[in-house]
């Protein structure tokens, strides 16, 4: 990956989605990050976070980018890029080195993690982040920095995400053609993370859960940081497919339904409450067909328990079910739908919440919810790359996300 050099204090987050692109740039200032530009796009040329129209995907965040440049009057050059496209994986390895009783310093840091890395090389598929967890010191685990101790073997356990190297590099392309460097990319659920989830959260276990246009993201956090990532290629997109057929109505009309009477839970009036559905190929309202409200809701509920039946799954296969203690957030735009927060509590049997983008100022009310925590999660992640950096440069001092500034940061970026 290359490292990015934040100009000026100016960052810049671009998370390309399957229904939005949306562009964030920020000032890092000594209370935190303040975002001075903000631009959103209806994403156009992906499916299920892949590109599949080049020209249309450049086209889609070239307008997102430079209608953010407009609203902060600053160039950028550099982006933090969220990406759920490649089909994102994690894999946990346990690597131990000899150290010979010399004091620990940053090269066994670095030799330990290179053993994780080798381990996960060789299977096609190209490594995005390498996430340190907590080391062991002779058997003795739960430390965070090592460095400066003494022992005989250091061990760590090593979370490496890695994804398919076709789908991440059209998707630079489309970025190096709209005339900007990627800084580093980062897989969408980590960052949402990132974004939604408190300090306490991050710290005791919880599980994001960002359900998207085209994919839902999963990312599982304990100690401090992630522990595992996964992404299930079904999102909020499939809702308004299958409104659409259901209801025998276009896309746009059936999203707008979605968007104003949808629902995964049923009520006691859904019966009662009729919503005029416009069929295709009808150019007027004259031309609705009144449905009952709860066909509506008996569209969106079977897919929303799919989503969260399959997150469920794939949690269990993971072995983090238990990992997550009794916390579960929600994030990304379909989770605004009415009911399905409780559905996912329901569903999953643990305390679930709405996630929203925290600790960043300057976010307008319309772009402070849940479906851009990705973007906003970009730029705490680039936040952090800049504390270490500084704190690499005056030799000492913690970032503010913590063990993930201070320690996991400064790995990634020196690999």
């Amino acid at each position: 990956m290359t490292k990015s050099k934040v100009r000026n204090g100016v960052i810049a987050a671009l998370d390309v989605g399957t229904s939005k692109v949306c562009c964030f740039i920020a000032l890092v200032e000594d209370d935190g990050l303040r975002v001075i530009g903000i631009g959103h796009q209806v994403s156009q040329g992906l499916r299920s976070g892949a590109v599949v129209d080049m020209e249309a995907a450049e086209a889609s965040i070239s307008a997102a980018v430079h209608a953010a440049e407009q609203m902060a009057d600053q160039r950028i050059h550099d982006v933090y890029l969220g990406f759920s496209a490649g089909a994102p994986a994690s894999r946990s390895v346990t690597v131990e080195v000899a150290l010979n009783g010399h004091e620990i310093g940053d090269s066994d840091l670095r030799r330990a993690l290179d053993q994780g890395r080798d381990r996960c090389e060789g299977d096609a598929r190209e490594i995005v982040h390498t996430i340190p967890g907590s080391y062991a010191i002779d058997g003795n685990r739960g430390i965070h920095d090592p460095r400066g101790m003494y022992g005989e073997r250091l061990g760590v356990k090593v979370h490496v995400i890695t994804a398919a190297p076709g789908p991440m590099r059209n998707l630079k392309t489309c970025v190096a053609r709209c005339h900007l460097g990627v800084a580093e990319c980062v897989v969408s659920p980590y960052a949402s993370g990132l974004a939604s989830l408190v300090d306490d959260e991050r710290e005791l276990g919880a599980t994001v859960i960002d359900i998207g246009g085209g994919t839902t993201g999963v990312a599982v956090f304990a100690d401090g940081d992630a522990i595992h990532t996964d992404v299930v290629p079904v999102g909020g997109n499939h809702i308004t497919n299958d409104i659409a057929r259901g209801l025998s109505t276009p896309i746009d009309h059936a999203e707008r339904m979605k968007a104003l009477y949808g629902s995964a839970l049923f009520s006691p009036s859904d019966e009662r409450e009729t919503i005029d559905v416009r069929l295709i190929g009808e150019d007027d309202e004259a031309g609705a067909n009144p449905v009952p409200r709860s066909r509506l809701t008996g569209i969106i509920r079977p897919r929303m328990e799919e989503i969260f039946e399959l997150v469920r799954a794939r949690l269990e296969a993971s072995g983090q079910a238990q990992a997550v203690a009794h916390r579960m957030v929600l994030t990304g735009g379909a989770s605004q739908l009415q009911g399905v927060r409780e559905l996912a509590a329901r569903i999953f049997g643990k305390q679930v919440r709405l996630g929203r983008p925290g600790q960043i100022h300057g976010l307008a009310e319309a772009t402070a919810g849940p479906a851009f925590s990705t973007c906003a999660g970009l730029l705490r992640y680039a936040l952090g790359v800049r504390a270490e950096d500084s704190a690499r440069a005056i030799g000492a001092g913690e970032g503010p996300d913590g063990r993930f500034g201070r320690i996991g940061q400064w790995l990634r970026e020196s690999l």
